[in-house]
Order: C-alpha cells, then structure tokens, then sequence
C-alpha cells in the first residue's frame, strides 16, 4: 500500500483551505503538471485527483473547460486536501521549479486607477485637465505583447530604445528612468467567440482567476515613443505574471462595489454586479517596504474592462490575460509605480539610506497582496518577483 501524508496548514499561512491557487510546477527531474498550493506545499493534481488533464505543461487545458468544472475540481481538491493525500502528490514549495502557469494567446493592459491617471496627468500635462475627456467614459487600454510575459523570478533586461535628448533628438541606448507597474492580472478561462461582445454579468463564467502583475515600463523610452500612439517598446520587453492563479471564487469575501462612477458608463459598461476588489498589495524595493497600493480605490472593475474589450466584437481565447494596469491610492505611500512615489524624479526615495529614483542594475522588486478570505483572515496571493540586470 502507497503510504500517504496530511497536509499541516498554519492558521494564518495566506494559502489555507479557503484559497488554493493553482501553478504549473517541475519536481526534480520531472516533467511539468498542474498543482494547487495548500501552506507550503503544492499537491499533485495529476495524482491525487488521478486525472490526466492535470498532467500538462498550462492550466489551458482544464481552464477551457468552463465555470462548472472550475468550482467542480475546487470542491475536489478541497475534499482530498482535507484528508490523507499519496504522499507521491505532496511536494514543499521551495523544492520544485514553478512555470508560467499559463499559455497566454493575448495580453491587453488597462489604465484603471483614477489615482494613477490622474497623477500621471498631473506630471505630463501641468498646465492642462489631469484627465484626459475620454476617461472617465471607458477603460482605456492597449494590446500587450503576450511573448514577454514571463513567470515570476525571471530577470529583467534593461531595455534599450530611443530617448529623447536635451537638444530634443533622439539617441539610442539602456533605460535611464527604468520603472515598475503594480498590476492585478485577469485569466481568460472559456473564451467568447469573434463577433459576440461579453457582457458585465458574463464576467465570472469567462474569468477563471487573478494573479499578481508587473508590467515594467521604461519611462524614457515610452515618453519619446508614446506619441501618438502609445505604449510599444516602453513596455513591451517585460510583464512579470506570478506564478500562482488564485480562482475567483477564492474572492468571494473580497467583492466590493466600486467607488462612484460619474457620469455614469454607457448601458454596456453598466455593473450588473460588485466586481470591486478589496485587495491591497505592497511593493518592496530592495527588500524594503515603499508602498501598499489599495485596488480597492479602482475606478473601472475588471467586468467593465472585459465588457469593453469585447465591445467591438472581438473574441477571447483561454489563456488570455488582461491586466488593471497600475494601481495606485490617493496617497504617496499607496501609489504603485516610482514614477508617482518619486513624482516624475523630482521627489526621491530614502532606500536603505540612499537617495533613489528609479531602478538600477540589480535592483529586485517584490510585489506581493492580501484580500479577505472566505473562512476569515486574508489569503496571500502569490507573490511577483523580478530582478534588473545590465544591458548587454
């Protein structure tokens, strides 16, 4: 008889019974499979569900089958976590190799946070309305680069491009205002099909889960190239995408409805549920706490963001991310990316008692973010990690 084990949780562990986010992950030696985090080991889905479809190198494959599926195999897991498992399915965290979780056919980052634009507008246009006259109708946003997502604790390149000089042409070279975006990610789970827009109260049954993004961004680059079509080479090098998908329906708790939205959207953008989030994250820099960015401040929900980018008919594949674009709070000590905590440079950081702006060689940036939890608590959402080495 194969011997079996019982997965110990702590209390206040951020990964319990109520959470179970899934990964894509290698033990030693092995090919990859689909697993599901409990405390601080990741339980073999492949083995202790005996199921095939978990066996696969992305979540694709159990994602494309639906919302019934999903809370079906959440249910399944949490039934056989709850017991003895075979000791061939339980593995410690910190002794396998974690994939991108998920093969991703398109990627569309949002610009969300009414703190975030409105800063931002603040800084590029001083003289001028922060806001620009179509933002508070939709979510703008724009198509990604889905071939640079990469997993968490991948490195970052620092990016060369055009940069504007003080003579007011460009030269060409590394990113001297190298920056970060705390990002929420949204999975595609069940596509929708070329021509058929999804509406508000469609969200949950084509949304599979969320995962911590950071969707770095080379200032310099982006602000000589941005005109007048916006982000490309600024933002296309790198999106670091945690390794953990956390399921919807682990964010239960965390639902709120979303500050006041005025004027209101147009009938399609219309909420046909609380689709706010009460998540907070916090961004560490070289190990230290600079930040805790408060999505709950957003002012587009992710069920308006999905509305508006099927609007015009175009379809949605599983495996498809968007992301929130940044998120920031009214404050300093809330906003999500150096360009505002720095304000545009101007205003440095105390770092490890060093003056600092934006990222330098060997600069590492952990996001990481807490929500209620169903049972009580906060669950932890898996953390994104990346570090800056040179250009070569």
């Amino acid at each position: 008889m194969s011997s079996r084990v019982r997965i110990e949780v702590l209390a206040d562990s951020g990964f319990g019974l109520d959470h179970l986010p899934y990964c894509v992950f290698r033990p030693s030696g092995r090919e990859p499979r689909v697993g599901a985090r409990l405390g601080d080991t990741v339980i073999d889905l492949a083995v202790a569900l005996d199921d095939p479809m978990f066996h696969q190198p992305s979540l694709n494959a159990f994602m494309t089958q639906g919302p019934r599926c999903w809370r079906e195999i959440r249910e399944r897991v949490r039934t056989a976590a709850e017991a003895e498992l075979p000791a061939a399915a339980v593995h410690e965290v910190r002794a396998v190799r974690l994939d991108l979780p998920i093969e991703i056919g398109d990627y569309v980052d949002f610009y969300a946070s009414l703190d975030h634009a409105t800063a931002l507008g603040r800084m590029l246009r001083p003289d001028g309305e922060p806001l620009l006259p179509n933002w508070r109708h939709l979510p703008v946003g724009y198509h990604g680069r889905a071939g640079t997502v990469v997993v968490s604790g991948t490195d970052v390149v620092r990016p060369h491009g055009q940069r504007r000089t003080d003579s007011g042409t460009p030269d060409f070279g590394p990113s001297r205002r190298l920056d970060i975006e705390a990002e929420l990610g949204f999975v595609v789970g069940a596509g929708s099909a070329l021509g058929t827009p999804i509406g508000t109260g469609e969200f949950a049954d084509h949304v599979f889960g969320v995962a911590l993004v950071n969707d770095w961004s080379a200032r310099d680059i982006q602000a000589w190239e941005g005109q007048p079509l916006g982000p490309f080479l600024g933002k296309s090098f790198a999106t670091s995408l945690s390794a953990w998908v956390t399921p919807l329906d682990a964010l239960a708790a965390a639902r709120i409805p979303l500050p006041p939205q005025h004027p209101e959207p147009l009938p399609y953008l219309r909420d046909a549920a609380a689709w706010g989030l009460d998540i907070t994250v916090r961004v560490a820099w070289n190990e230290q706490l600079v930040s805790t960015p408060p999505y709950r401040r957003m002012y587009w929900s992710p069920a308006q963001m999905l509305a508006h980018l099927t609007a015009n008919g175009a379809s949605t594949r599983t495996g498809d991310l968007f992301a929130s674009g940044t998120i920031s709070g009214a404050d300093r000590g809330e906003r999500g990316s150096l360009m505002e905590i720095s304000w545009g440079g101007t205003e440095p950081v105390e770092l490890n008692g060093v003056q600092r702006t934006f990222l330098q060689d060997g600069d590492e940036v952990v996001l990481t973010a807490t929500a209620p939890a169903v049972g009580g608590g906060r669950l932890e959402l898996g953390e994104v990690r990346g570090r800056i080495t040179k250009a070569e």
